[in-house]
């Protein structure tokens, strides 16, 4: 699906009363959404197993937290999250590690599908949620980046 695309799926949705659109196009998935009375909509792609899902500048994901420079990491779909590439491995991150944006903090498992998720900044680990092998529900913190 091309940009210009999900650009006027977005303003479609931003200008309506709906409160959330889902449109698959081929294997691309994208999950346009307002989170609360007059704030704009934003897009939420649904990728493929393998898929590296970065938790952007959308409503709620990328907000600061309780410590002003803090920023938290959150889950983007319900599923079981896996802190580890593979059981009896190390985990991806722990509290205190340095991470590049971009990299591998965890996986959710969600109907067979693995959603890797991935440092939507870098910075310092300050918090790790305590879940391994787990439900989690959409919006629970995860980690908190400094």
């Amino acid at each position: 699906m091309d940009l210009s695309k999900i650009k006027t799926l977005i303003d479609f949705v931003g200008r309506s009363n709906i409160t959330e659109l889902t449109v698959t196009e081929k294997d691309v998935t994208v999950r346009i959404f307002r989170t609360s009375q007059g704030q704009e909509a934003a897009a939420e792609p649904q990728q493929k197993a393998g898929s590296t899902t970065s938790l952007g500048n959308d409503a709620g994901t990328d907000t600061p937290s309780r410590h002003e420079k803090t920023y938290a990491v959150k889950a983007p779909v319900f599923g079981v999250l896996h802190r580890t590439p593979a059981p009896g491995e190390l985990p991806f991150v722990t509290i205190g590690d340095e991470v590049e944006e971009g990299r591998t903090l965890f996986i959710i498992e969600a109907m067979k599908v693995f959603n890797t998720i991935a440092a939507p900044r870098s910075g310092r680990i300050t918090h790790l949620t305590e879940i391994d092998d787990g439900e989690v529900e959409t919006g629970d913190l995860l980690a908190e980046i400094a």
